[in-house]
């Protein structure tokens, strides 16, 4: 059986489902392949459950503490089991969402694995059957999966990805986390919350190492003092199962016990068994090679999301699915500015950033002034009792153009968002300074920083 269509697009993550209703919307005959739930890592086992999880992680610090605010409870109790299955209704919501979607816009879900037998023709094989799908248009959004390396031997019960961890009703005594990048950080921050013993390793200097050095160094102060051992410059060389647990041996060759590993070294885009050898679809890297309209080599065929490469974001794969989807269609619409891409870690304190790093800038000899305003200093951070950490912004001293932005602290994702605007919207330092802030606020802290950059602030 063979069906013709504008667009088919082969995974139902935040790229695919979001291209699928965008070419909807736009009035494309439209087919979404996805083989298993429909809203991909994301969705299902990433970015949404995993904010429950630490929602809850933030709920139970913050009940161990309410005597700071003058308030008296009793003993803090975690039900674990309890706080996973929430996440998981949280995640099939997410799911019941796109579903409702799909079938409000008109989109074809269709299950099973996909494959590209030639330009315009997909097969997609379920249960034992084929259908074919004829298409003017196809985007590989097949998503990317954790990564580990050799001598790592993941059993998914003693030492586990993501994927498995946030499913896992078993609360662990003892972790060791391999990678401080976002899904390490955030993992132990829950970890350390729940009451389990909590092992950071990473192989880079110090954890978040993508990330601004001091946002790096206010982290690591603030997760030390939470209780989680951080262990940072070495590497790891071996992660298996054993009768008691699991055992990590280090670069350094030390040797760490613990109930369960967690891998988070990164992600691998998912590229096989889609036809891209037959059809001489480039790759780099083991990601697919795409122009600034995420078009392959092969006319008709793109690629957007974690499959064609990195930052491997889900807000990432959103903007490119729009993007890919209005140029398919025959719309004009901007290129995306990698620079204007926004970043976040939802641990506590959280870490928020979008453009250049200071070291980048002084690398590279571009000049730039500073301004850094502590949430310390903030009257609403202060009433809230959230002083940790700062703003920090980087500003071309000729033309005050924002560089870059670099956030630690309660709520930093959210006050980001403002500076991700300036960026893309080339506002001005000073127009961003003379913008008025309601007060109080921690968004005050964002103009407070823009103010010292500019040498004009007066609360520090």
């Amino acid at each position: 059986m063979s069906t013709q269509y504008d667009l088919v697009v082969i995974g139902a993550g935040p790229g695919g489902y979001v291209a699928a209703l965008q070419a909807a919307r736009l009035g494309l005959k439209v087919a979404c392949i996805e083989k298993d739930r429909l809203g991909g890592v994301c969705l299902n086992v990433g970015c949404i459950p995993s904010k429950a999880l630490l929602k809850s992680a933030e709920y139970a610090n913050t009940a161990r503490h309410l005597g700071d605010w003058g308030i008296e409870v009793g003993e803090v109790k975690v039900d674990f089991p309890a706080i996973v299955q929430r996440s998981r209704k949280v995640a099939d919501t997410s799911e019941k969402g796109v579903k409702f979607l799909f079938k409000k816009r008109g989109v074809e879900a269709v299950y099973g694995s996909a494959k590209i037998a030639a330009p315009g023709e997909v097969v997609v094989t379920s249960d034992g059957s084929e259908r074919t799908l004829q298409a003017s248009n196809i985007i590989i959004a097949t998503g990317a999966r954790a990564r580990w390396f050799d001598g790592m031997e993941v059993d998914g019960e003693k030492v586990q990805t993501y994927k498995e961890a946030i499913v896992s009703q078993d609360q662990p005594d003892s972790i060791i986390v391999l990678g401080a990048g976002a899904i390490g950080l955030e993992f132990a921050y829950f970890y350390n919350a729940m009451g389990t013993k909590v092992t950071l390793i990473e192989g880079a200097d110090r954890i978040c190492p993508l990330e601004d050095k001091e946002v790096s160094k206010t982290l690591h102060r603030s997760l030390k003092k939470q209780g989680i051992e951080i262990k940072t410059g070495v590497f790891c060389k071996t992660a298996k199962p054993t009768d008691n647990g699991a055992e990590v041996v280090l670069s350094d060759d030390t040797t760490l016990q613990a109930d369960r590993v967690l891998l988070a070294l990164g992600v691998r885009p998912n590229v096989e068994d889609i036809g891209l050898e037959a059809l001489g679809i480039e790759q780099d890297r083991g990601f697919i090679k795409v122009d600034s309209s995420f078009q392959t080599n092969i006319s008709g065929i793109y690629a957007i999301g974690d499959v064609s490469g990195p930052p491997c974001l889900a807000h990432k794969a959103i903007a490119e699915a729009h993007l890919c989807v209005d140029r398919i269609a025959g719309h004009s619409a901007p290129d995306l500015d990698p620079l204007a891409m926004p970043s976040g870690i939802y641990c506590v304190p959280q870490v928020a950033s979008v453009g250049h790093t200071e070291d980048h800038l002084k690398a590279e000899g571009i000049p730039h002034k500073v301004g850094k305003y502590p949430f310390a200093a903030n009257g609403k951070n202060r009433g809230t009792g959230h002083t940790e950490g700062f703003v920090k912004v980087l500003v071309d001293p000729e033309y005050g153009e924002l560089l870059g932005a670099h956030l630690v602290g309660d709520n930093a994702t959210e006050l980001l968002a403002e500076l991700v605007v300036a960026k893309r919207g080339e506002v001005d330092a000073l127009t961003f300074a003379r913008t008025i802030h309601a007060h109080p606020t921690s968004s005050e802290a964002v103009l407070e920083a823009m103010s010292e950059a500019l040498e004009i602030g007066v609360h520090i």
